[in-house]
């Protein structure tokens, strides 16, 4: 999509992009695109305290490398998903050119892919107000705020009555849901991988599938965040010094997004979200008090 979703990287006037600052942010990016932590939130506290503004220098194109890695990490994972995912979408599309929708009658991958599409619509009406969505991310209080109102998200979230439901047995409407949900993660500091869990959560998904269905829902998301900037990204080439930078960047948001996955898979499983509230609010709370 046009907006940014996320908050561009700009580092002091004149200053180079270093292979350390590059894997710093590949790192935050990588561990915060996917556990519930929000990757906006820490990078426009980040913007905030480092400096928002380079006039000499736009690490634009960075930023969506870097999202761009974190969509590889994604799509790693659950390969056999995609896989199987392209075809079903295709299926969908024949039958609905014959007459034929008829919800219950799809195959699970089929209802899988149409699950996927209704939870992305919400996020199109983002696209004609991005230039209002930008102006949050200039607030580091406002990120701080939504951070700890995200740690209490997911405090709540892990006393939701446990559901049983999976993925083949959700209905539309609660595609919905998780999308009205992720649209709220356009706010930095909400995250989008704890909204859409929270929301499945609501909607009687059994922990783990709420997470794959998260983690299979930012595919789509992060190609709409970044297919309209397309344009602007063969504007602004790499700077010839910062090539191995960027490069070195996008391995570590790749290797940690791939490490943050099976995390939080495996804590959905296996434990609750207590420690990622309890950050959140943390430094949520640290933001407030210290970056005002």
């Amino acid at each position: 999509m046009g907006m940014y979703l996320f908050p561009e990287i700009h580092i002091c006037e004149g200053f180079y992009m270093s292979v350390l600052w590059a894997v710093f942010y590949g790192i935050i990016q990588g561990f915060t695109e996917f556990l519930p932590i929000s990757s906006s939130g820490h990078l426009a506290i980040l913007q905030g305290v480092f400096g928002s503004s380079a006039s000499g220098t736009d690490y634009f194109t960075f930023d969506v490398l870097l999202h761009m890695a974190t969509l590889f990490s994604v799509c790693i994972i659950y390969r056999k998903d995609i896989a199987a995912l392209i075809p079903a979408f295709f299926g969908v599309i024949a039958k609905l050119i014959k007459g034929s929708f008829k919800f219950q009658a799809f195959s699970s991958d089929e209802k899988l892919a149409v699950l996927v599409f209704i939870a992305t619509l919400p996020l199109v009406p983002a696209v004609f107000i991005e230039d209002k969505l930008e102006l949050l991310y200039e607030s580091t209080m406002f990120a701080g705020a939504m951070l700890i109102i995200n740690g209490i998200m997911l405090f709540l979230t892990d006393r939701i009555s446990k559901g049983h439901k999976l993925l083949s047995d959700t209905k539309p409407r609660h595609a919905v849901t998780v999308g009205l949900f992720q649209a709220l993660a356009l706010c930095p500091g909400l995250s989008r991988s704890g909204t859409t869990i929270t929301a499945g959560r609501i909607c009687g998904l059994e922990r783990s599938e709420a997470v794959r269905f998260s983690f299979i829902l930012s595919i789509p998301t992060i190609i709409g965040a970044n297919l309209f900037k397309i344009p602007q990204l063969v504007s602004v080439p790499v700077p010839s010094g910062d090539i191995r930078a960027y490069a070195v960047g996008m391995l570590a948001a790749a290797l940690t997004g791939i490490a943050a996955i099976k995390l939080l898979s495996y804590v959905s499983r296996k434990s609750s979200f207590t420690a990622f509230s309890a950050y959140c609010i943390a430094v949520g709370s640290l933001t407030l008090i210290f970056c005002h």
